[in-house]
């Protein structure tokens, strides 16, 4: 596409001005120019890219009335301008705009605009009827639940929108518009409830999107990693989420909210470590079985990322740690092994999780037969062979099953890839390797910074307060808002 003038204005010479829409959408096939009359043989053209707005209506709606308008009065035409009159007393629909330069004409056109020009009048009507193929609203494949709303978000900004606004009906929240990508310019909008969120965090979180200088943007995890404060760590630091009742409870905590068009996926910031680790379902149950379910998820989480090593560290350097039972018992797996303790591990774990990623790109009939089969197939064929020992196979399936618990999805991938490098430290330095390695990740995720907020609030820095709803979930009548 040629680069635009932005002083270049529309002239109200419909040859002119509709020679320079076919120079600039040149080789463009699906751009149609529909001319038609109006009154005294005025001449009209209608330009619209096809497949982005509802055809039926802008023949109804739109060029039904404008060919059948009679000539309006002289005594409005003193004071306006006939764009202004067909605004006014002809069209019908309710997004109407008046555009002068052709950069705006451009963009509003490929947002699903179409645009009325009239012989000897400046300017053109930008009429918003678009109308894009969306799928419906759905429960979320990535966040289910077994009590609370099944509706998630879509590929529809409009419709997200929507989605919130129908749980927080209030004008306090506010939603504002940025473009993201020099030429994708896709939409994103920035959501916030004023007088509760902080507003250097609502203008932190806009100066970093308009920092950003790619050339497309085709989904939220674009802007995740440009405006995330450390760049090199391996932590998600911004939430991301498809739930609606999610991103509204995050609104009502002061957060932000993101939400970028062709993707369900919005984003939260700030976000804390303990927050990945909280379902909305927690909300929508019982205190006490919340609050057991919370424990649970951080023991699992714990064990996912430290059990494989665990098992490296004792069975290589520490055996005198087990009982005389389990020691005999483990040995007698391991007899005919010919690997060391961390080569079978990353034998297996890597066997695991190419499993896991294979059932995620086949098919979904397919995929979940091939990932809970092949894993039972493999691991009793390698403890057949001798490649693998018994009591690996369990702590490798146990490991798997803690690693799925993560509501959070990007937050699991950190813990899961995590596990590597703390099995080849158990593997050389044993217990004490793990225990510095678990130490510099602590370090670490205190280290951390979200938008000005700690990331493992509220234990780093200590927090009592807040440190209540990160381990137990305080019963709505114990809570003041």
């Amino acid at each position: 596409m040629q680069q635009l003038n932005e002083n270049a204005l529309l002239s109200g010479n419909l040859f002119q001005d509709e020679a320079r829409f076919r120079a600039i959408f040149d080789r463009c096939d699906d751009i149609v120019f529909r001319s038609f009359l109006m009154f005294d043989n005025v001449e009209g053209l209608a330009v619209f890219m096809d497949g982005m707005v509802d055809e039926q209506r802008i023949d109804t709606e739109l060029l039904k009335p404008l060919m059948s308008c009679s000539q309006p009065e002289p005594s409005w035409l003193q004071d306006n301008d006939l764009m202004s009159w067909l605004c006014c007393k002809v069209l019908s629909s309710e997004k109407v705009d008046i555009v002068t330069r052709f950069d705006q004409a451009v963009e509003a056109l490929l947002s699903g605009a179409m645009f009325l020009l009239v012989h000897g009048s400046p300017g053109a009507l930008a009429i918003g009827i678009a109308s894009f193929k969306t799928r419906s609203v759905e429960e979320p494949a990535t966040e289910p639940v077994i009590r609370g709303p099944r509706d998630g978000f879509i590929e529809s900004l409009q419709v997200n929108l929507t989605l919130i606004r129908r749980r927080l009906k209030t004008p306090q929240l506010k939603s504002e518009f940025l473009q993201a990508g020099l030429l994708s310019r896709t939409q994103l909008a920035i959501m916030y409830i004023d007088g509760i969120v902080r507003p250097d965090l609502v203008n932190e979180v806009k100066s970093r999107i308009r920092k950003t200088q790619l050339s497309t943007v085709l989904e939220s995890g674009y802007i995740e990693e440009l405006i995330a404060d450390n760049r090199y760590s391996i932590f998600p630091q911004v939430m991301t989420t498809e739930r609606p009742d999610r991103a509204a409870a995050a609104l009502a905590e002061g957060r932000v909210v993101i939400m970028v068009d062709n993707t369900p996926f919005s984003l939260v910031a700030p976000a804390s470590f303990f927050e990945m680790l909280q379902s909305s379902e927690d909300y929508n149950q019982n205190y006490m079985i919340a609050t057991a379910t919370r424990w649970l998820r951080l023991w699992l989480s714990f064990s996912a990322l430290v059990f494989p090593s665990l098992y490296i560290a004792i069975t290589t350097m520490h055996q005198e740690m087990l009982p005389e039972s389990l020691l005999l018992s483990i040995a007698a797996s391991r007899e005919a092994v010919p690997f060391p303790a961390i080569v079978e591990a990353f034998i297996m774990e890597l066997a695991f999780e190419g499993l896991r990623e294979a059932g995620i790109r086949l098919p979904r009939p397919v995929g979940q037969a091939i990932s809970i089969v092949g894993a039972l197939v493999i691991g009793q064929a390698a403890v057949q062979a001798g490649l693998v020992s018994a009591s690996l196979v369990i702590v490798v399936s146990f490991t798997g099953i803690a690693s799925f618990i993560f509501p959070s999805y990007s937050q699991g991938l950190s813990i899961r890839f995590l596990r590597f490098p703390l099995m080849i430290v158990a593997g050389t330095l044993g217990l004490y390797g793990i225990l510095i390695a678990l130490l510099g990740l602590l370090v670490h995720l205190s280290k951390l910074r979200t938008f000005g907020e700690p990331y493992f609030a509220p234990f780093s820095p200590i927090d009592l307060k807040s440190l209540r709803d990160a381990i137990l979930r305080i019963p709505w009548w114990k809570r003041a808002k």
